[in-house]
């Protein structure tokens, strides 16, 4: 829905609502029944939202025109802070618009992961992982750790984690890709500069109305003891799940549930996602080869750099959006990134 099809919006909405009145409609299965009940409260929600832009521009503009009457100047200023609020309303509006894709309202899980390099590379992959939380945070998203595998020294070895939330694979697909780091290391005696990578995967949660098909045989199934950050065990027994596809080798393990059954569900949520973008991809690369199409080297490589030596920078290599503040983006503080990827994404 762009910003200005509202009068589609409200056709749409009205369609759907009147599916759910008829009788053969609560007959479907639930799965069917629940993907159009949250698709009207989608709808319904961006409708309100663009409803109450619209209210607050027609009390702003009697609200100037009074200001003009009178010559008030603290009715002046309440124009410029309604006007500064009703701008960013506009453009968190336009930034959701932006999300139409197949998956983008899905939850995401996100998977971290260091590159070479050691203590300094799980390092940098932790505070990747704390900035993504951080914004997921500020967005008032859930945030649940799902897999954690502690650094050596410091840092982290791997962790995968789920943001919940309507829009949160949408807005964290722009993020998927290699993150690399420039500073000087903490863990350098000598105080040299280095530099560190470390990529992050990004898949939407699977729902129960896609279907995947998995044969049980293809799968090994491990349990092991769940340990969280620090080493602390959240649970004593083997609770924690690990499963292998055989036929892929992909792996996906959960321990952040305390019942290896609530894990094992977990893991295979995980796997579907998986298992879908594999698919979907060969699908894509299938179309790239009869077109004849090549690959773009540059997007190959890191999508991001962050450079806190021997000056201040972050640039998205895709975008060449860039901010000197490199503590508020490591804050979370990356929608200014995100909005420029959505944009250059419909490019």
């Amino acid at each position: 829905m762009s910003l200005f099809d509202i009068v589609s919006a409200e056709t749409e909405l009205k369609q759907l609502e009147n599916e759910t009145i008829k009788e053969e409609f609560w007959q479907k299965s639930p799965n069917e029944t629940g993907k159009i009940l949250a698709q009207i409260k989608q709808i319904k929600n961006k409708i309100e939202k663009y409803r109450k832009i619209e209210q607050e521009i027609t009390n702003l503009e009697d609200l100037t025109e009074l200001a003009n009457m009178e010559n008030d100047e603290e009715v002046a200023k309440e124009i410029l802070k309604t006007t500064v609020n009703l701008e960013q309303e506009i453009e968190k509006l336009e930034l959701e618009t932006l999300l139409c894709g197949k998956y983008d309202k899905n939850n995401a899980i996100l998977t971290l992961h260091p590159g070479a390099g050691g203590t300094e590379s799980q390092d940098w992959a932790e505070m990747l992982y704390r900035m993504y939380t951080r914004w997921a945070a500020k967005k008032g998203y859930e945030i649940k750790e799902l897999d954690y595998l502690e650094g050596d020294e410091a840092g982290i070895k791997s962790v995968t984690f789920e943001i919940v939330g309507e829009n949160a694979y949408g807005y964290m697909k722009s993020e998927m890709g290699v993150h690399r780091l420039v500073r000087i290391s903490p863990f350098d005696a000598g105080g040299r500069r280095h530099t560190s990578f470390a990529s992050l995967e990004v898949l939407p949660e699977i729902t129960d109305d896609i279907q995947i098909e998995i044969n049980q045989d293809d799968l090994r199934v491990d349990t092991y003891r769940a340990s969280g950050a620090g080493g602390q065990h959240i649970n004593k027994t083997s609770s924690a799940v690990r499963i292998t596809h055989i036929p892929t080798n992909i792996v996906v393990a959960c321990q952040s549930e305390r019942s290896q059954i609530q894990n094992r569900e977990t893991a295979m949520r995980m796997l579907k996602s998986k298992l879908l973008n594999l698919k979907e991809q060969e699908q894509k690369d299938t179309i790239d080869e009869l077109k004849g199409e090549q690959k773009d080297i540059a997007w190959g490589s890191q999508i991001r750099s962050y450079v806190f030596c021997p000056y201040t920078l972050v640039k998205d290599h895709r975008t060449n959006y860039e901010i000197g503040n490199v503590e508020s983006v490591m804050d979370g503080n990356i929608d200014g990134f995100i909005e420029s990827y959505l944009k250059f994404d419909l490019k």
